[in-house]
């Protein structure tokens, strides 16, 4: 969870892909155990009127993503004759929801060689393999023919990413005409301290988030229309929250199994990421559509 060495102190706008993936290579597992392993992303922790009880912290955070998931099948309404691209594919089991509740088809992408390994176990282990795949891609790169997708989703992964413009347009150019892509991302609200922005990086391996108007305006010069726009910045804030009291709870696990010096770097960090996210950090989904042809 934590960058180290050359990777936090080289003072590089973004971390590349290749950081990326080995910091979820390394380091998945460690994300698993302190924001839930259904798809290592924020969750959505209640609709109004549910009161569903949870066993432990671990179990209720996955719920929360479970529910995100749903929200997105939900929000994106895929159908049965779509594709869908989904870029960072975390454990790839969103892809199967998807693929489980529309019918269609999931091509998945990330940049970490174990995930595609996990989502493609979860695949299998599902029964969905044949119309749900996971291979290694670079939303800034990809590899994909032009209009391949019906639609696209990415939960948190153009956090990570160093050319945010670029990714909009590769995402753009990989769509159909009419095409939907559901974006779930982080924005800065205020001026955060820089010691709170470094927390940002060491821990998600991303760089400083942008602000709501910035990613908008990517957007709309990558030639999406916005469809919707909803904030997600309680959800998140609260993820922040359960994430300390997850740590707190796993700590001697973590230690065990990463080390003292890690879980040392990660009680300095932690507070400085509560502020951050409790005071300076936003969330959003985004629904945009490349426009049909005229």
């Amino acid at each position: 969870m934590t960058v180290t060495g050359d990777q936090a102190t080289s003072g590089l706008p973004a971390p590349s892909p290749e950081e990326v993936g080995e910091n979820y290579d390394k380091f998945g597992d460690l994300y698993g155990l302190t924001v839930g392993d259904v798809g290592l992303h924020v969750g959505m922790w209640a609709r109004p009127g549910e009161r569903e009880p949870s066993s432990t912290l671990g179990d209720l955070a996955n719920r929360a993503q479970e529910r995100q998931t749903a929200y997105h099948v939900e929000t994106l309404g895929l159908r049965a004759d779509e594709h869908l691209l989904d870029i960072g594919c975390g454990t790839g089991l969103p892809a199967v929801r998807m693929a489980q509740h529309r019918g269609g088809r999931v091509t998945g992408i990330t940049v970490s060689r174990e995930q595609v390994t996990t989502a493609t176990g979860t695949a299998r282990k599902h029964g969905v393999s044949e119309r749900v795949s996971f291979r290694l891609g670079n939303v800034m790169a990809l590899d994909f023919a032009d209009g391949t997708f019906d639609a696209a989703l990415a939960v948190d992964a153009y956090a990570h990413l160093s050319d945010r413009p670029g990714a909009f347009r590769e995402t753009a150019r990989v769509l159909r005409p009419g095409g939907h892509f559901l974006l779930n991302d982080f924005t800065l609200r205020g001026t955060p301290p820089p010691e709170g922005l470094d927390a940002y990086r060491r821990t998600w391996c991303c760089p400083p988030p942008v602000r709501l108007t910035e990613t908008l305006g990517m957007a709309e010069a990558a030639g999406f229309e916005l469809v919707k726009a909803e904030s997600m910045t309680p959800s998140c804030e609260f993820s922040g929250e359960l994430m300390a009291l997850l740590y707190a709870e796993k700590r001697d696990e973590i230690a065990e199994r990463y080390g003292t010096g890690l879980t040392a770097e990660m009680d300095r960090l932690l507070p400085l990421m509560r502020s951050l996210f409790r005071d300076h950090i936003g969330y959003y989904l985004y629904l945009l559509r490349k426009p049909a042809r005229n």
